[in-house]
């Protein structure tokens, strides 16, 4: 492994050769037309950053910014939306939706809130588990959107555990962007969910002149959902070359990273990080395949690093928290520092490639970090 000449440490990089080859299934074409039909549905902007472009030795940066979608500041609400409207659906077709239901589900922030604004838009009821941690303003905000909150003294893994149990009272749900075996297919929902993001990006590409798609995607990795939803994007094309596809964790929560290390699904213990979103220690059972076969490289990145990345696009006009500028820090530390060319041949990446970053959150999402211009949505 290569190592960061700044701290003369290994850095926590892990690559798969030939994840470019690897194909599966694409996600269900009718998720677009559902969320255009949502009330505030718009593209979410991607902005192009030619200063990072120059900085980083390639063609062009794109970041996507989600720091405002369908009124909340994080992407969370296109999986959230689509799997409240399927399970909805699915109670309506089988006769029992009669009454309110109570939507279930433990959070780190951004996925409970956007639960619990679905269940407000569409007439029912939330409770979100909230593990340690999370800022206070973020747990306010879930509480706004009218959804009872349970505070929980250990970490996520244990705030998913508490709301699975409780999600088994008469008239809930349990609604969770992890799945674990037994639990998978609404998980799996809120995966095609995400695919509206990604969509759009084919679209805003092509109007920005690049046809041809990315050749680099950078996405910030929990439990892997989102990771899931890009791979499954970009490896469900029959033909053609796709980008090389990078995920970024927190190093003290890098559960994808150190599964991928070790081959095989792994739990690890979490420490602290103002990467809230991304502070969980198991991969998502749905996931997880997706992630070992599709991934080219991931990576992991200490907070200091996505605090200055999250600087850097502020001064760029980019409302970004944490975790949403994890992409950027991913990507600087992967193409700067001892081995990084060959890191930058394992991604594939010349003086003519296209980036785009995956900048999941405003600053209004993540409290722990009000650096940024414009408070998000």
């Amino acid at each position: 492994m290569p190592e960061n000449a700044s701290s003369l440490r290994v850095l926590p990089w892990s690559a798969r050769p030939g994840a470019r080859a690897w194909r599966c299934e694409p996600a269900p074409s009718r998720v677009r037309d559902f969320h255009a039909a949502l009330p505030d549905y718009a593209p979410t902007p991607l902005v192009e950053l030619p200063l990072f472009a120059t900085e980083l030795g390639v063609g062009r940066v794109f970041v996507k910014d989600e720091s405002c979608r369908l009124g909340l500041p994080a992407f969370k609400a296109l999986g959230a939306s689509w799997a409240v409207h399927r399970v909805l659906a699915e109670r309506a077709a089988s006769g029992d939706d009669a009454g309110t239901v109570t939507l279930v589900t433990a959070t780190d922030g951004n996925h409970g809130r956007a639960v619990a604004r679905m269940a407000r838009l569409f007439g029912q009821r939330a409770h979100v588990f909230v593990p340690r941690g999370v800022h206070p303003q973020a747990v306010s905000a879930i509480a706004a959107e009218r959804a009872k909150v349970t505070q929980v003294a250990g970490p996520y893994d244990e705030a998913v555990r508490l709301a699975a149990g409780a999600s088994a009272a008469a008239d809930s749900v349990l609604v969770q962007d992890t799945a674990w075996p037994g639990y998978e297919r609404i998980p799996g929902w809120i995966v095609e969910g995400y695919s509206t993001l990604c969509a759009e990006i084919d679209e805003q590409l092509t109007a920005a002149g690049v046809a041809a798609g990315p050749g680099l995607v950078a996405v910030p990795v929990g439990v892997g959902s989102l990771a899931q939803a890009v791979i499954t994007h970009y490896r469900s094309r029959p033909s053609g070359r796709g980008p090389a596809l990078l995920s970024v964790e927190p190093e003290a929560a890098a559960c994808v990273l150190e599964s991928l290390s070790l081959g095989a699904p792994v739990s690890i213990t979490t420490g602290a990080t103002t990467m809230a979103g991304l502070n969980c220690g198991t991969p998502s059972s749905i996931a997880w395949p997706y992630l070992r076969d599709g991934l080219d490289a991931a990576i992991a990145v200490a907070d200091p690093d996505a605090a200055r990345a999250a600087a850097r696009l502020a001064e760029l006009g980019v409302s970004s928290g944490p975790c949403g500028a994890a992409a950027l820090a991913g990507l600087r530390a992967a193409l700067t520092g001892a081995g990084a060319d060959e890191r930058r041949t394992t991604l594939g990446l010349g003086p003519s490639s296209v980036v785009v970053l995956l900048s999941t959150e405003g600053t209004a999402a993540n409290p722990h970090s009000r650096t940024g211009s414009g408070t998000g949505c």
